[in-house]
C-alpha cells in the first residue's frame, strides 16, 4: 500500500504551530522567529513533506513556472550563454523554468505559443527567435520574445551589429596599416554580411587597400584564407569574421613564418574565452549575449507579477577588446614562406 503523503496540517501539529505559520514559512515571507523556523524545518524533514504545487496553483492562480520556448530543430545551436543567464535570473526570482522545443514552421509555432500560454501551466512565456503572426493568448499570460534570432537561430538586429568594425579599421590605420584583409563569414548570416560590408565601407572611406576572402565560421576557413596568400602579399592587418577563423589564421601565419603582431596584426570577433589563452592573446569584439537573456527574463518576471518592466539598456552589445595580437604596421618583414608539406 503506498505511503500517504504528509499534509501541511501534520507538519503544523508536529512542529507545534498553526498551519498558517507553516504556509508562511513555505511562501518565504519571513518574519518568523528562528526557533519557530527551526521547528518547522525539522517537522518537514521528519515527515518528508513536499508542497502540493498543483493544489497551490489552483488556489492562488500562480504555478511558479515559466516556459522558455525554442525551435526544436535547432537545439544543437542554442545560444547557451543567453539561455543560461535567462534561466539563472528566473530561478533567482523563485520560478521553475521549463525549456520546451517547438516543432514545425513559424506559423505553427506561433499557434503553439498561444496554446501553451492559455494552458494555465505557466505564469509567463519567453520565446527565442522571430515570432510569426498568430493567435494572441486569450488568458493574458505575458509573452516576451527575444527577436534577435531568425528561424535558424542566426543572430540578427542588435546581435549582428557591426559598427565596432569601423573603430577597428580606424585604430589599425592609426597604427600605420594600409593593406587590409577580411576573412569573411558565410553570407547566409546577417552578422557575416554586416561585418564584411562595414569592413569595405570603412577601408574605402580611409582610402585603404582592402581584400575579402569568402569563408565560413570555422578555423579551417581562416587557415585556408592565409594559406592562399601570395608570398609577397602587402597585407599587414587581418580582420577575421570570428574568433575561430582568427585562430585558424594565426596558425597559418605562424606556419608561413610570420609572427603576430610583429609582422601582421590580427583581430577576431565574438569575444570567446579561448582568445585570452592564445599566444599572442587575441584582439576581439565581445558580444554581451548574457545581457539579452537577463533583460528578457527580467522583463518577463516583472510582467508576470504585474509590475512595470525595467527599461532596457540602450548601450551596444559589442565591446572592442584590443589585446596582444595588434601592433604598428611593420616597416620590414620577411616574405611569407610556403606552407610545410605534410605526409
Amino acid at each position: 500500500m503506498p505511503h500517504k503523503r504528509a499534509t501541511i496540517y501534520e507538519v503544523a501539529s508536529l512542529a507545534g504551530v498553526s498551519h498558517q505559520t507553516v504556509s508562511r514559512y513555505l511562501r518565504q515571507n519571513g518574519g518568523l522567529k528562528p526557533a519557530t523556523t527551526a521547528k518547522v524545518q525539522a517537522a518537514i524533514a521528519e515527515l518528508n513533506y513536499r508542497p502540493n504545487l498543483a493544489a497551490r496553483s489552483m488556489r492562488t492562480r500562480r504555478s511558479g513556472r515559466l516556459a522558455f520556448l525554442v525551435p526544436a530543430t535547432k537545439l544543437n545551436v542554442l545560444p547557451l550563454r543567453l539561455v543560461s543567464e535567462a534561466v539563472t535570473v528566473g530561478h533567482g526570482a523563485g520560478y521553475a523554468i521549463d525549456l520546451i522545443g517547438l516543432e514545425g514552421p513559424a506559423a505553427d509555432r506561433a499557434t503553439r505559443v498561444a496554446e501553451i500560454a492559455d494552458s494555465g501551466e505557466y505564469e509567463g512565456i519567453l520565446s527565442l527567435g522571430t515570432r510569426a503572426q498568430g493567435p494572441e493568448p486569450s488568458s493574458g499570460t505575458p509573452v516576451v520574445t527575444i527577436a534577435n534570432y531568425d528561424d535558424e537561430l542566426r543572430g540578427t538586429g542588435a546581435l549582428a551589429d557591426s559598427a565596432a568594425g569601423v573603430q577597428i579599421v580606424r585604430a589599425l590605420a592609426d597604427l600605420g596599416h594600409e593593406h587590409f584583409l577580411h576573412l569573411a563569414g558565410p553570407p547566409g548570416w546577417a552578422s557575416a554580411r554586416n561585418r564584411q560590408r562595414t569592413f569595405l565601407e570603412a577601408t574605402a572611406d580611409l582610402g585603404l587597400s582592402a581584400t575579402v576572402v569568402e569563408g565560413d565560421w570555422h578555423a579551417q576557413s581562416g587557415f585556408d584564407g592565409i594559406a592562399a596568400l601570395p608570398r609577397d602579399t602587402p597585407v599587414t592587418a587581418v580582420l577575421a569574421a570570428n574568433d575561430h577563423v582568427a585562430v585558424g589564421a594565426l596558425r597559418a601565419l605562424t606556419q608561413r613564418g610570420w609572427r603576430v603582431p610583429r609582422d601582421v596584426s590580427l583581430f577576431g570577433w565574438d569575444g570567446l574565452d579561448f582568445g585570452r589563452f592564445c599566444t599572442p592573446t587575441l584582439s576581439t569584439v565581445a558580444i554581451d549575449v548574457e545581457r539579452q537573456g537577463r533583460e528578457a527574463m527580467e522583463r518577463l518576471v516583472a510582467l508576470a507579477r504585474g509590475q512595470e518592466p525595467p527599461a532596457p539598456d540602450a548601450r551596444s552589445l559589442h565591446t572592442i577588446l584590443p589585446r596582444e595580437s595588434i601592433g604598428p604596421a611593420p616597416t620590414r618583414r620577411p616574405r611569407l614562406k610556403a606552407l610545410p608539406t605534410t605526409s
